[in-house]
Order: C-alpha cells, then sequence, then structure tokens
C-alpha cells in the first residue's frame, strides 16, 4: 500500500482537547525481554560494563571520599554542588537493571551508595550531600542556580525505581520523609516559601512518588512547582535581593533560561536551557494527565508544535548553542557548534511518552523514536564506557566521546534510559495492546481477563519486517495498535496470511485491529525502508543546498574512516543511485549507504587563493554510517548534511 496519500502532520492539532478514551500506560520495563540483535547486546554491555564503569568513575573521582572531609577553599577535585544527582541516576539506572537481571555484587554497590547518602540526612528530612557536609548555612539561599530540588527529585525516582526492583524500603522511606520536609517548606501558605528550582526535575519524581505511595500531598506540591513558576513578584528576584545579589546581574540575563519568564500556561514556546525545557514539559505532560487538565496540555501541544517546526535538529537533539546549553532564535540549527546535549535528547523521549500516553498520536512515537536512536544512543561508546556530552552534526575531528565528565549529568541519564527500555516498547490499555516501537521482545500483558504473551521478531532498524506472534489461554475480544512510521511510505499488513487493506484503518499513524485474538494468530507488518533524501527549511541557513541522508529511524553522517577525503569537498548529485546493504564487520554491524559522488579537487589550484574558473572534480564512492556510530574507530571528521549538486 503506498501511504503517500495519507500524509500524518508532524504535529498534532493545537486546539485544546483531552482524549481520556485513548489514554493508555506504558507496559512495565519488567513485563518485558527484549531479545533483539541490535539492542540486546547494547543491553547487556550496559549492565556488565557501563554502570560498573561509572561506580568506578565515581570512586576515581573521590565522589565518596570529598564529602568525608572538611572542604576548603583549594581542594582538589573541586566537586559540582549537584555531584550527588550522578549517584541518583546512576542508581535509577543500576535498579531498573537488577529489577531485571539480579547481579549480587551491583545489588551490594547500590547497598552502598543508599547508605553513604542517607548518611547525610538531617533530623528534619532534608537530605541534599553538599548543603549539609559543605555549606549548611546556605541551605534554601539560592534555589535559582544551586540545585537542591533538581538533587531531590533526582533522589526521589531513585528511591522509587530502587522500591519497586527490589522491594526494599530504605531509601523510599529516606525520600518520603525528604518529600514531607519539602512540603513543610514550600507552598503558598503563610510561613512557606513561594520557590521552586531553577533546574526542574523534582517535578515529575514527585509525581512518581505519589504514584509508588499514593500520597495526594505530593502530587499537589509538584502541582505547585510547576503553577508556581514565573509569577510575580518573581520569587528569583527576592532571592537574590535576600542574599545580597542584584538580580539584574544573573549572568543568563532573562528567565527564559530556566522557564520562568511567564506562567506555565503562557508559554507557547520552547526557550532557554534545553534540559531544564524537556523536563518541564514532561512534568506539565504528567500534571495534564494527573488533573485532566486541557489547559496544561494545550501548554504541551504548543509547545510541541514550536519545537518540531522551529527549533529541533534532524537527530532528535535539541539545543543549539552552548553559551546556555539550549535554545536561541528559530531555525538556528548550526551543525558543527550544535550543542546537542545528551540529556536533552533523553528529556525529549521522556516528554514524548508522556505525551503518547495521553493520545495515540504517531507523532510523538515518531519523535520518541527519532531521537532514542540517533540523538541519544550517539551519546554512548559501542564499548559502554566513553560518552558524549554534546551531539554535534559535524565535527572537524577533534571531537570525541570521553570516559568521564567534571559535570557528568549525561553517563549515568542515558544509563538509566537505557536501563528501562522495555517499557517504552509497549503501552496498554483496558482494550487495546499498543505496539510504539519495533523492537524483538516477549512481553507479558493483562488484558481481556488473562495474561496474554506477546512475540515481536524483526530485524529492526536494518528490516522493515515485523512478525508479532500471540500466546494466550482463551480465545478474546481486544485490539493490537500497530505504529505506522512517519518516514515509512509504503506498507503492508496481514493476519494468519490474509492481507488487511489499509486505507481505511491508519488513524493518527496507528493501525488497530480489533478482532477475536486466539492462540498462535500471527502478525505481518511489513514496512518498505528506501534511502531518503532529506532536505532542510530553507530558514535553516547552515543547510542550504545539502541533504542528508536517513533510512528507516535512523539518520546517517559520513566520516573520514570511509571517505579518506575532506568530507566538505564532497558532492553528492540530486540524481546519484544510493544503495544499502548491511556489513557485519562494521562498528559491530550496520547498514552501510554507498553511492556515486563527486570530489572536488585542489590539485590544479597550486598556490592560488582565488581564480575566475570553478573547481574539478573527480569521482568518488560515498559511504555513509549511522549517525549514532560514528567516532568509534580512527578520529576523523564527520558530516551529517552533505553538499547536493544538480
Amino acid at each position: 500500500m503506498d501511504l503517500s496519500s495519507f500524509p500524518r502532520s508532524e504535529h498534532p492539532s493545537v486546539a485544546p482537547r483531552f482524549y481520556r478514551e485513548s489514554r493508555s500506560v506504558p507496559l512495565p520495563h519488567t513485563a518485558v525481554n527484549i531479545e533483539d540483535a541490535f539492542w540486546a547486546p547494547r543491553l547487556r554491555t550496559l549492565r556488565e560494563r557501563t554502570l560498573f564503569h561509572i561506580y568506578e568513575q565515581f570512586r576515581l573521582n573521590e565522589y565518596f571520599e570529598f564529602y568525608r572531609r572538611p572542604w576548603k577553599d583549594g581542594t582538589r577535585p573541586i566537586p559540582y554542588v549537584f555531584w550527588e544527582s550522578d549517584f541518583s541516576k546512576w542508581l535509577e539506572a543500576a535498579s531498573y537493571s537488577l529489577a531485571t537481571h539480579p547481579n549480587p555484587e551491583l545489588e551490594r554497590l547500590v547497598d552502598e551508595v543508599i547508605d553513604y547518602i542517607g548518611s547525610f540526612q538531617q533530623p528534619d528530612g532534608y537530605l541534599n550531600l553538599w548543603f549539609t557536609a559543605v555549606e549548611p548555612q546556605k541551605r534554601w539561599t539560592n534555589l535559582r542556580d544551586w540545585h537542591e530540588l533538581y538533587c531531590a527529585g533526582h533522589l526521589i525516582e531513585a528511591a522509587v525505581a530502587h522500591f519497586q526492583a527490589t522491594g526494599k524500603r530504605t531509601l523510599l522511606e529516606r525520600v518520603c520523609r525528604y518529600a514531607d520536609y519539602i512540603d513543610s517548606v514550600f507552598g503558598r501558605e503563610e510561613g512557606k516559601k513561594r520557590g521552586y528550582c531553577g533546574h526542574q526535575e523534582i517535578e515529575l519524581a514527585l509525581i512518581k512518588l505519589y504514584h509508588a505511595t499514593g500520597e495526594k500531598r505530593y502530587l499537589h506540591v509538584s502541582q505547585y512547582f510547576v503553577e508556581e513558576r514565573g509569577s510575580q513578584p518573581h520569587y528569583f528576584d527576592a532571592e537574590a535581593r535576600a542574599r545580597g545579589d542584584d538580580p539584574a546581574a544573573f549572568w543568563a540575563k532573562t528567565y527564559e533560561y530556566n522557564q520562568s519568564h511567564v506562567p506555565v500556561r503562557e508559554q507557547h514556546e520552547v526557550v532557554g536551557h534545553a534540559v531544564r525545557a524537556m523536563y518541564f514539559a514532561s512534568a506539565i505532560a504528567d500534571l495534564a494527565r494527573e488533573l485532566h487538565d486541557d489547559t496544561l496540555l494545550r501548554t504541551c501541544e504548543l509547545l510541541w508544535h514550536h519545537l518540531l517546526s522551529k527549533r529541533l535538529y534532524l537527530t532528535g537533539g535539541l539545543g543549539s548553542s552552548d553559551d546556555n546549553e539550549g535554545m536561541t532564535a528559530d531555525y538556528d540549527l548550526p551543525n558543527d557548534t550544535a550543542y546537542a546535549e545528551t540529556c536533552a535528547a533523553i528529556g525529549l523521549v521522556l516528554w514524548a511518552h508522556r505525551l503518547l500516553q495521553l493520545e495515540r498520536e504517531g507523532g510523538y512515537a515518531d519523535v520518541l523514536e527519532r531521537a532514542l536512536y540517533n540523538g541519544v544512543l550517539s551519546g554512548l561508546s559501542l564499548d559502554g564506557e566513553a560518552f558524549f556530552y554534546e551531539n554535534p552534526l559535524e565535527s572537524r575531528g577533534t571531537h570525541h566521546r570521553q570516559p568521564w565528565f567534571r559535570c557528568a549529568c549525561c553517563p549515568p541519564n542515558i544509563a538509566r534510559l537505557l536501563a528501562s527500555l522495555g517499557q517504552y516498547i509497549y503501552g496498554v490499555s483496558e482494550t487495546d495492546i499498543i505496539i510504539h516501537l519495533y523492537i524483538q521482545s516477549t512481553a507479558t500483558i493483562a488484558i481481556a481477563n488473562q495474561r496474554v504473551t506477546l512475540h515481536q521478531f524483526t530485524n529492526y532498524p536494518w528490516d522493515g519486517k515485523i512478525h508479532v506472534n500471540l500466546e494466550l489461554a482463551e480465545p478474546a475480544l481486544f485490539a493490537i495498535n500497530l505504529r505506522i512510521p512517519g518516514w515509512c511510505r509504503t506498507a503492508s499488513l496481514s493476519i494468519n496470511g490474509e492481507k488487511i487493506a489499509l486505507e481505511q484503518q491508519i488513524n493518527k499513524g496507528y493501525v488497530r485491529i480489533e478482532r477475536q485474538w486466539q492462540a498462535g494468530d500471527t502478525i505481518l507488518l511489513d514496512l518498505a525502508m528506501p534511502i531518503e533524501r532529506i532536505y532542510a527549511h530553507p530558514s535553516i541557513r547552515d543547510d542550504v543546498g545539502s541533504v542528508a541522508l536517513q533510512r528507516g529511524p535512523l539518520v546517517y553522517c559520513l566520516e573520514t574512516a570511509d571517505n579518506a577525503i575532506p568530507l566538505n569537498l564532497i558532492q553528492l548529485s540530486a540524481s546519484a543511485p544510493l544503495h544499502s546493504q548491511f556489513d557485519a564487520t562494521t562498528l559491530g554491524g550496520v547498514t552501510l549507504l554507498t553511492g556515486p559522488a563527486h570530489v572536488q579537487t585542489t590539485a590544479d589550484w597550486g598556490e592560488t587563493l582565488y581564480r575566475t574558473t570553478p573547481p574539478t572534480s573527480q569521482e568518488h564512492t560515498l559511504v555513509a554510517i549511522p549517525y549514532y556510530a560514528w567516532d568509534n574507530r580512527q578520529p576523523g571528521e564527520m558530516r551529517v548534511w552533505i553538499r547536493e549538486r544538480p
């Protein structure tokens, strides 16, 4: 079937609405066993190497030793005030791993870190390492910059994950005491601080804690933090004056930096620090769901539309400037200086996933997949022990992954996302099973008063064929929804060998099949996966006259390792045929793209800098690799956008 006559918009309508009938919940990652050739080896590397590598970096960088001794000027290393958030994200990742793959050594390390963090909890419940061991007199005096509530949020998320994975309440009880204390400090009631964190995270964490404990106060505190943000008189101004600072001296110059420039329901554009923006948007989506609030959902939709139409990189990366680690202006998407922090792409995955539970809109899943396979996955080396902080779309050969960073937010963040990958594949409602991502796996799903085992077989993302087999004790009536990705132009579907016409079946990017299912039923979905040429909006000045290559969900790039010439000299003809071929010997096994191109030569220029005749060119066989895999071989240039010639 040709889907070109059934285009799906790149964003949902911005009209306010709340689709309660299309709500679903993610299938927990503990109910999904990932078995495929693409993700399973990566997750094994994460469990066996990455988690232990991160812990070793904690040790080498004296994370544990620093807080054991008095700190004074000149002490090295100088930690970040929010170092402990690295602990928390690692605890969350390790807990997700323990939930599916028990490991006594990892569990021992987790217990040690929990004991270490817990030793700093104060009698009133306060739990922050820096403002207990180093500067206790400055507690809650600079919410704008010092990340106290951000650290609390990550610790809460870790505690919930740890409790759900192990059943142990050690950390959960500590963070409940801390959350109770936070509730006693912040709010609109008389005697409380009208503040909120400069770096969002506590908001979505408190909602997780609410679900884990059933304590509605945590939901209400989250709602307060979201709705108080940006109110006047501005809390950060008053706070700065209280500590003797001039609010006008704020280095970022604008509260757009931390999305506190206006109240939440007046925010229509994605601005400022990219990670903060994504965590804030995730919290807005969470509250829209919990409160059934159409106005918050509308805010999410307006922000989503703005990001996708003006400020998102092809790779799913976001944040074009290192000055603010975030947004600048519409269509300002430079390639070689792109910041595109790994954490920001992770935040986009979190936001898209939340919106996907509110509405079964394929555009959300498309962006989730784009960010996951490109902007996120590029952040981790193939061996699992080196990381990108920034993810540019062009490099002159000087940008490389590192084993650690002084500000090491990205390594444990990508670890926690990948360790919980199973929860992003499937959704479930009372009547429907939804397949969002195509990853070979076995899922156990409670629906129609029984447990259904769903087997997904695929070689995705290298191949678009997906087989789904069902096991169930008794025939049952329910629906299975399969996503037809936005990049797919042609698809076919059959059930038990009988072809299904898709023309009337696709709704917002999903084909819904409701029937009496029985054991042994088999679905075959075939997504055509040709090589696509992608062109950027003409207002993105850096990409004018260039083309990018994409196949399936993967964005491709050129590397010096395959094209031993300056990459800016390569020109791809608009009509050049391109071919794809899986190569098991390259980068752990990838599909390579090849095709005829031209290279401008410099041999006949001599010492001439300018001349009146155009450059000559010679033929070249272009080789492109998936973007996520670049910088895993010898150092060299990289380029996503390729110059195009007629």
